[in-house]
């Protein structure tokens, strides 16, 4: 799912965006400010809905630019599929979504902005109290096996609150 494919990102505050015009939009954020502290963060949240027999899972990816105790911008976009998953393919999708939006989009953003102003994570929405527990090592063990950092709850935020608020 190549985010070059067309399929725009929302941004609460303007609509539609290309993933070009979030770029330029989280460049220009950590420009008005250059000196602030800067989190990237990537995460997927999924919810369930069954329309009669038909099983069918909503996954919100969102992309928050955070200025580290002075607020953020985020982005998000919906994709649907047909069929209800059991949990630990949820995770894993959720997980892989966040993956590929990292891997298409980091490049272009690195470009406009240095690597060096912000931390960049992904956001797995698995807890050690729940029943996504025994996948914790598994679903870090992917991000951190490609090269980014992965954060699980409760500072998992960006797919438990953010992604979460549109699934």
């Amino acid at each position: 799912m190549n985010y070059q494919n067309g399929q725009s990102f929302v941004s609460p505050t303007t609509g539609p965006v290309t993933t070009d015009e979030m770029i330029s939009s989280i460049s220009s954020f950590v420009k008005e400010e250059p000196h602030a502290l800067y989190r990237l963060v990537i995460g997927t949240d999924s919810q369930s809905h069954s329309n009669g027999k038909v099983g069918e899972i909503d996954y919100v990816t969102a992309i928050i630019i955070h200025r580290q105790g002075r607020g953020a911008k985020y982005f998000w976009r919906k994709t649907k599929k047909g069929k209800t998953p059991v949990l630990r393919e949820k995770i894993y999708t959720e997980t892989l979504m966040s993956l590929e939006v990292a891997q298409d989009m980091v490049p272009s953003l690195r470009e406009a902005v240095s690597p060096a102003k912000y931390d960049l994570e992904i956001h797995i929405d698995v807890g050690s109290l729940g029943p996504t527990r025994d996948m914790i090592k598994e679903v870090v063990g992917m991000v951190n096996g490609n090269g980014f950092t992965a954060k699980t709850k409760p500072e998992s935020w960006g797919a438990s609150s953010v992604a979460d608020k549109h699934t």
